[in-house]
């Protein structure tokens, strides 16, 4: 894992949708980072989560509309956490997603082995079966048992979301614990200097 990219959000190895919003983000000092930045970055993603078969590509096309759910789902995710009402654009975005990917194996006739069902995947239908899972979960997960353990990270400059592992759990990684204390550390010192 590069630097730059943080460790897993607590629940975002369990959750996909999770694991999507925080594939983008800022770093300390306000470095910004994006996991999905190109095809091929979108691609090692997918298949480091186990989403995609190691033989699948995508184009900037497929890549550009996972980029949008992930935009999409920060909203819904946003929205959820602040006790606000969600974006009906980003609602209807997931719904889409959601119906996007073919629900029936097709039946092929190969002569060597006769009748078989399988999907049919063309660049485009590996994208919409992967953004149907990643919007399943997140339907799941905000309407389920677990969406009220759903928090954004409360330190600055850190916009990622994870799963409360107990009630006062504040931030998305001990690294962003860390630089909270030590910021407000700091602030004491500098209140007691001046004092």
């Amino acid at each position: 894992m590069s630097e730059s990219v943080p460790a897993a959000a607590p629940g975002a190895q369990e959750h996909p949708c999770l694991a999507l919003i925080n594939s983008a983000g800022l770093q300390p000092g306000g470095k910004s980072y994006d996991e999905l930045a190109t095809p091929e970055a979108a691609v090692a993603w997918l298949k480091a989560h186990g989403l995609i078969a190691p033989d699948a590509v995508l184009y900037e096309h497929c890549r550009g509309r996972l980029a949008a759910l992930r935009a999409d789902l920060r909203d819904l995710f946003t929205a959820f956490t602040a006790g606000e009402a969600p974006p009906a654009a980003a609602v209807n975005a997931v719904n889409r997603a959601l119906t996007s990917a073919p629900g029936t194996l097709l039946l092929r006739f190969d002569p060597a082995t006769g009748f078989l069902r399988s999907a049919d995947h063309p660049v485009t239908q590996v994208v919409e079966h992967v953004m149907a899972v990643i919007a399943d979960d997140a339907a799941a997960l905000l309407s389920g048992e677990q969406a009220a353990q759903l928090a954004p990270c409360e330190a600055d400059s850190c916009d990622r979301f994870f799963l409360r592992t107990h009630a006062r759990r504040q931030w998305c990684s001990t690294r962003c614990g860390d630089r909270v204390r030590a910021a407000r550390a700091y602030a004491r010192k500098r209140t007691l200097q001046g004092a």
